[in-house]
């Protein structure tokens, strides 16, 4: 079944609560005060059944100039709005600074009602009606619906049920796939049950039994008990108005602009990159570093902020901005917020929330501003700034998910178009930017080639290092990507090197002739393996030359290192271990001093060898002897 909230709007003492009450039998003035005084001070609620039978609920606001904070809370989640102007009075101040509320909160659908309908004459009603139409012009009340309605007489009333029927078939559902979240405009205690809280659902689902997170404070609690209107549930979706009854904390930690939301689901933020709208008709300027005060939700604070386009906006201008917090504000990436100058008390503005955990931004920055106007476009360009921005950590889908606060279907969805139109890459599960991969690329290809160019002996750069130089912000994700490149062709992978696909080690005209020296020089000693010091030593001035080509050809198998510190030329370690092996045709034992004999070397360099047989598990020492560890051949 759809959810949906239908709110009320418009001037004080326009008769938006006896219209509530004339659609739906409820008298949503419950303080003694609003009673006395006529207004409506709190926001109230109630069940509406429509004639088809669809369910929906109604939040009456009030319209006083100085209770607007108020008319901000119960205008969160609103889905269709009745926009009240009495017919004895017509379009007010009031009515205008709800309508531009209305309006930044991103509202699109709505009715326009003309209460008191009785109280005016038909010349009167019609120039009401008249001036109300010039007064909504270019808003998204410009061709809604406008009906007279008396509260008192009915007059018009099914009219107006029937109207919000039409309007709410057409309404779309609220996204499900979201992270539930409640925004708090009720806190209290029951006593038998404990901690109460209400508001209105506004994403996703919750169900009795499930933990959740209190917003700022962190603090986790448990879904106890779960009412709509009165009515228990054991599941709630968004567009409900929803009582919630939580275990495993006190009442004292909550209150009017915490969030209830699934865990881990909200950012927290003291600095928010915004894209700010002035309302057309505000009669004040936001400057450079204005304080105003900033409603999201059911909360209210204090920021300072900071244009990014310019110095000044006036009405109906608009620019990007970074506003700064003296307390966390707790919201989710494009969220809708609006603005107020508190001396002189009044609306100027609003927009919607484009980064929680901005940075220190640049003014007059082309590509700040470039990034802030792809994250205020629609969902694939939000979606594809929110990939470039995670850079190689190759963000999930379930992340941008909890971050965006966009519905999951819609983030599905974009991620698809833009990994088939080659804007994005899927790697494992994770998403990057075509356009950062490819940067990667470049300075991966010139990092091997500079590599190559050095170290033109080694079959490539230590994977370590290739990690350490070229995702030092991401180091989660390195294997990945290099596994990636790999299988596009552009690098090769050597068990704990990589190279550039196609690169074949070799030697230059100077390092062949080192390598002749080195093997001529490794064959003059023969079985006499000369210390790595007396090999560096041989060759002086040329010492680094000599290692790179030894390291080489130790690699191809040219020359055997006995030990760390001992090489001979691998031919004569053959001919060591053929005649080692030799030794064992008819005796089961060979001793030091016989091999020692039979290769014609001291007591030192046939140790060197032994070891080594041990160590590559061919013999062992057995008392004064060796023996095979596996049979010959």
């Amino acid at each position: 079944m759809k959810h949906l909230v239908i709110g009320t709007a418009g001037h004080v003492d326009h008769g938006k609560t006896c219209l509530t009450k004339a659609l739906t039998g409820v008298d949503t003035d419950r303080l003694k005060e609003e009673h006395k005084r006529g207004i409506t001070i709190e926001i109230g609620f109630a069940q509406l059944t429509l004639p088809n039978g669809q369910t929906a609920s109604i939040v009456d606001v009030p319209g006083h100039e100085k209770l607007i904070r108020n008319m901000l809370v119960g205008a969160t989640g609103i889905d269709v709005v009745l926009l009240v102007v009495a017919a004895d009075e017509g379009f007010m101040p009031q009515t205008r600074e709800h309508l531009d509320i209305l309006t930044l909160l991103n509202v699109k659908n709505g009715i326009i009602v003309l209460t008191k309908s009785d109280m005016a004459d038909s010349e009167w009603l019609e120039a009401v009606m008249e001036d109300t139409r010039e007064n909504v012009k270019g808003s998204f009340l410009e061709n809604a619906p406008m009906i007279p309605v008396s509260a008192y007489t009915g007059a018009g009333i099914d009219e107006l049920k029937n109207a919000i029927v039409t309007m709410v078939e057409a309404s779309p559902s609220r996204p499900s796939d979201r992270p539930f979240r409640l925004p708090v405009d009720r806190a209290f205690s029951i006593k038998g049950f404990g901690t109460v809280v209400t508001g209105t659902l506004v994403d996703g689902t919750v169900q009795t039994g499930d933990t959740v997170m209190i917003y700022p404070e962190g603090r986790q609690a448990r879904v106890r008990e779960l009412q709509n209107h009165d009515t228990k549930q054991n599941e709630v979706e968004a567009g409900m108005r929803v009582a919630m009854n939580l275990s495993g904390i006190d009442r004292k930690e909550l209150s009017r602009g915490c969030t209830v939301a699934a865990p881990d689901s909200m950012l927290l933020s003291r600095q928010i990159a915004v894209h700010l709208q002035m309302t057309k008709d505000s009669p004040y300027k936001v400057k450079n570093s204005s304080t105003v005060h900033f409603y999201e939700g059911t909360q209210e604070k204090v920021c300072k902020v900071r244009l990014l386009g310019t110095d000044e906006l006036g009405p109906g201008e608009s620019d990007y901005a970074v506003l700064t917090f003296k307390e966390a504000v707790t919201a989710r990436n494009f969220d809708r917020f609006i603005i107020r100058f508190f001396s002189p008390m009044t609306t100027v503005g609003g927009g919607v929330i484009l980064d929680m955990k901005t940075k220190r931004l640049k003014r007059e920055d082309p590509r700040t501003l470039e990034r802030l106007g792809r994250l205020a476009s629609d969902t694939d360009e939000r979606v594809w700034q929110m990939v470039d921005d995670a850079n190689m950590a190759l963000i999930r889908e379930d992340e941008l998910i909890s971050v965006s606060g966009l519905a999951a279907s819609g983030v599905r969805a974009s991620l698809e178009r833009l990994v088939k139109s080659g804007k994005a890459v899927c790697i494992r599960g994770g998403y990057v930017t075509k356009g950062a991969l490819d940067a990667l690329w470049v300075k991966a290809e010139e990092l091997l080639r500079s590599y190559h160019e050095q170290q033109s002996l080694t079959d490539g750069i230590q994977l370590g290092e290739l990690r350490e130089k070229l995702f030092s912000s991401a180091p989660k994700t390195a294997d990945a990507v290099l596994n990636y490149f790999a299988q596009q062709g552009k690098l090769s992978l050597n068990g704990s090197s990589a190279s550039l696909a196609g690169f074949q080690s070799g030697f230059t005209p100077e390092q062949e002739q080192m390598r002749e020296e080195l093997e001529k020089y490794y064959r003059d000693c023969g079985f006499e393996a000369p210390l790595n010091t007396e090999a560096a030593e041989h060759f002086g001035d040329r010492v680094k030359l000599y290692r790179q080509v030894a390291s080489r050809m130790l690699r191809d198998g040219t020359l055997t290192a006995l030990n760390t510190q001992y090489v001979v030329h691998s031919e004569y370690c053959q001919k060591a271990l053929d005649t080692f092996l030799g030794m064992f045709d008819n005796s089961d034992t060979a001793t030091l001093g016989d091999f020692r004999t039979k290769i014609g070397v001291s007591r030192k360099y046939a140790q060197q060898f032994l070891d080594y047989f041990d160590s590559r598990r061919i013999s062992k020492l057995v008392g004064d002897s060796r023996v095979l560890l596996k049979p010959k051949g």
